[in-house]
């Protein structure tokens, strides 16, 4: 059977589409324009969630297997609030991204009566993350939102069918932890503590081993989830 495939989305803020998904715009995606701390400074505060967009590379996906294999060995905590989900849908990742920021940070939106999002967060909570990905491949109402940002992009949205190897994560902080949620990795990563106040720099802190690890690229984008 052929896999579900979305348009890409692209990494700019401006696409962002919590209105046609039915949040009020209390939050707002914003680029992060560097990772100094004068830059950082420029973000609006408070932060709740930081969205990174990277290259999936050799050295990237050797990193993902060897880190995979410490945590089974070793462990680690995550906390069961976290919620966390698969992605089966080639180029979904920006959404995926995005309802992992929203779904983290429930009690800080505002949703509109009908919103689908909020509707898919209600269905979706007592499910596994393999059956939230599953309910998403059949969840129409996210998936025409998805395309018609794909398309609302400044640049020109890719064909379907094109190899896209830029990925979408969410950092979020929940219960005092940074976790990295990554729907093509079996399980959230947990990065250590952090709190409200310093998640954003935390979060960064996050962003910048992403990019030591490929020293030699360059395609690396962060936006954050700002209250408006």
């Amino acid at each position: 059977m052929e896999p579900h495939r979305w348009l890409p989305l692209e990494a700019n803020p401006d696409v962002s589409f919590l209105k046609q998904l039915g949040i009020h715009p209390d939050w707002q995606f914003v680029d992060v324009y560097g990772m100094e701390p004068e830059l950082l400074s420029m973000v609006p505060r408070p932060v709740c969630a930081v969205l990174l967009l990277f290259p999936i590379t050799e050295k990237y996906e050797t990193f993902r297997t060897e880190e995979e294999e410490r945590i089974k060995a070793k462990g680690q905590d995550v906390k069961s609030s976290v919620y966390f989900m698969k992605q089966t849908i080639n180029n979904a990742c920006g959404t995926i991204g995005l309802i992992h920021a929203i779904a983290n940070n429930r009690d800080k939106m505002n949703f509109e009566t009908n919103s689908s999002l909020k509707k898919f967060l209600e269905d979706s909570l007592t499910m596994t993350p393999e059956e939230r990905a599953k309910y998403l491949e059949t969840y129409e109402a996210i998936r025409v939102t998805h395309e018609s940002s794909a398309h609302e992009g400044q640049t020109e949205a890719p064909s379907i069918d094109e190899k896209v190897d830029l990925h979408f994560i969410a950092l979020v902080n929940v219960g005092g932890h940074l976790y990295e949620l990554d729907g093509r990795k079996p399980f959230p990563i947990n990065h250590g503590e952090t709190s409200d106040d310093s998640f954003l720099e935390d979060a960064i802190e996050v962003c910048k081993k992403f990019m030591e690890r490929d020293p030699e690229e360059l395609r690396f984008n962060a936006i954050a989830l700002s209250a408006a």
